[in-house]
């Protein structure tokens, strides 16, 4: 049976989301179960300590928390849009009916159905990150009201749970748009697709690993918080 180009997308693009998905699963048990060795965890653990400090002091600088929140909040809402404007666009593409990536010059399946497939699966992904956006900036604004609120009888785990969630949100908003990035790059073929896979899992791999600067000097402190006074 002669070998077709069509059939580099059956294999390429599968084998890389596979890739993907797997090393996310393994950052996801990693994370659950061993957030000291993820700067996800690591960001956690700061966030935890920065809340702690915040709560529990007596002169509560509610301005300067309030600034940090609001600068990530502005972040979450900038992509949120950034992420619903592309999803118009690619919808409006969809409706145009465009044949731009439909060159032969593409080495893959370039028909109309396989065509659609990329289209959906690309928006998807842009409005996953949307909604995740929105998402962290909702809990970053309900944080907001929780600290502001200076003679009310908060629990600080209320004020961390809301933190936590923001940055969690936007963590996965990200991660949607890291698979856009690669899902983008299958309109070019396969195997620009399935290279761009391989080459970001390398790199979050070695962005998302944090074992060098939680082994420096780490110290347990109050509520089984990871406390370090010196980092690399």
């Amino acid at each position: 049976m002669k070998f077709r180009k069509e059939y580099l997308d059956l294999i390429l693009v599968p084998l890389g989301l596979l890739i993907m998905f797997s090393y996310h699963l393994i950052l996801l048990y990693r994370c659950l179960n061993r957030p000291h060795t993820t700067v996800i965890g690591f960001e956690n653990n700061d966030k935890k300590i920065w809340v702690e400090k915040l709560m529990q002091s007596e002169t509560r600088d509610v301005k300067t928390a309030l600034d940090v929140l609001s600068t990530n909040i502005s972040a979450a809402t900038f992509l949120a849009s950034v992420s619903l404007t592309l999803s118009a666009l690619i919808g409006a593409w969809i409706a145009n009916n465009s044949n731009i990536f439909q060159s032969e010059l593409i080495y893959g399946d370039t028909r109309p159905s396989t065509m659609s497939i990329k289209y959906i699966t690309l928006l998807i992904c842009f409005l996953l990150a949307f909604s995740c956006f929105v998402q962290s900036s909702r809990c970053l604004i309900h944080a907001n009201y929780l600290i502001s609120t200076l003679d009310a009888d908060i629990a600080t785990k209320y004020v961390e749970l809301a933190v936590i969630r923001g940055g969690d949100f936007w963590s996965v908003g990200l991660r949607a748009l890291y698979f856009a990035t690669a899902l983008l790059l299958w309109f070019f073929g396969p195997i620009p697709m399935f290279a761009t896979s391989v080459t970001m899992v390398v790199l979050l791999h070695y962005l998302d690993s944090d074992t060098a600067s939680l082994k420096k000097n780490r110290t347990v402190g109050r509520g089984g918080l990871l406390r370090f006074e010196e980092r690399v």
